[in-house]
């Protein structure tokens, strides 16, 4: 290959020019907003972001996944579930440089359902923190840490490698370890529920490899990993969400364990276990469901517009 048609390359465009490239407006936008009060930051970037959303491709994705769960939704209160998704999201990104004042400024985020849970009370089995992307999502882990648990993070890593490392440095003083999703991260996964951790993990997004189970009423790729580690090791399921009660502030919130009786065909109860974490984050969604981030295409259906009935 001529040294022309290697610079062209995408592949080696994407590593050497536009990775670096992004990775560098990261790094400065989020230097530069460290230094901008929380409040402040977090308005500014749902601000922005109910103004460029509406003008991005997946804002497309967003309005078919409404088509797709609420059928006979009134226009205008889908264009209000979209307006308030952009800004929860612009505020997600306005509070990742605030990340560390977020969980240690008393009173930001209050606390339900953890009065009796410490790491005590299961001390003898792993912790699986379940959750999906809602109000700020990033906040669930710090709050875990606070409460004493040995947080393991899973998380889907980013395509660029130097983002990586900035949302890597962001969340590593409370987490124990940070597992990108893949063969290495399942591993490392395996090591943390032997060694009794707290695993933290976000079950609402498309996986390839999961399993078909009903979410608001269709078929979607879920990872039965939370169930699997249930039933094959005991883990705790505990449902846990983050809720945007305005602005910066927030409520944490946790419910009683997730437990199912076992039927003896794995496969059944795995799928039936998993179901039933999918119907508690649509309970969630549609309790706010404009803290949830509509732009996964979550189901088939979500790439392609929906065609209505004939009136």
């Amino acid at each position: 290959m001529s040294v022309q048609r290697r610079f062209l390359s995408r592949a080696w465009r994407r590593y050497w020019l536009s990775d670096p490239l992004e990775g560098l407006v990261a790094w400065s936008v989020y230097g530069f907003f460290a230094l901008v009060p929380l409040d402040w930051s977090s308005a500014f970037w749902g601000w922005a972001m109910r103004v460029i959303g509406p003008r991005l491709p997946a804002h497309k994705i967003a309005e078919r996944n409404l088509d797709l769960c609420f059928p006979d939704m009134p226009a205008a209160e889908r264009a209000r579930i979209l307006r308030g998704m952009w800004d929860n999201l612009g505020r997600v990104v306005g509070e990742y440089p605030h990340n560390r004042a977020l969980w240690r400024t008393p009173g930001r985020i209050a606390y339900v359902g953890t009065e009796d849970l410490t790491p005590r009370t299961y001390a003898d089995r792993p912790v699986i923190f379940f959750s999906g992307h809602l109000a700020n999502w990033e906040v669930a882990a710090p709050c875990a840490h606070a409460g004493g648990w040995p947080v393991w993070l899973v998380y889907r890593a980013p395509n660029n490698r130097f983002t990586d490392r900035l949302i890597r440095q962001i969340r590593r003083p409370f987490t124990v370890a940070q597992l990108p999703k893949g063969p290495e991260g399942a591993r490392q996964t395996l090591r943390a529920m032997r060694q009794k951790g707290a695993l933290t993990i976000l079950v609402d997004q498309k996986t390839n490899d999961g399993i078909a189970v009903p979410f608001f009423g269709r078929p979607a790729m879920t990872t039965p990993a939370a169930a699997q580690f249930h039933l094959r090791m005991g883990a705790v399921l505990l449902p846990s969400r983050v809720v945007r009660t305005g602005g910066a502030w927030f409520e944490m919130r946790v419910e009683p364990p997730l437990t199912i009786e076992p039927t003896g065909d794995v496969a059944a109860d795995q799928a039936a276990l998993t179901e039933r974490m999918n119907a508690i984050l649509e309970r969630w969604i549609r309790e706010h469901p404009e803290q949830w981030l509509w732009i996964h295409r979550r189901w088939p259906e979500s790439g392609r517009r929906v065609k209505k009935p004939k009136q």
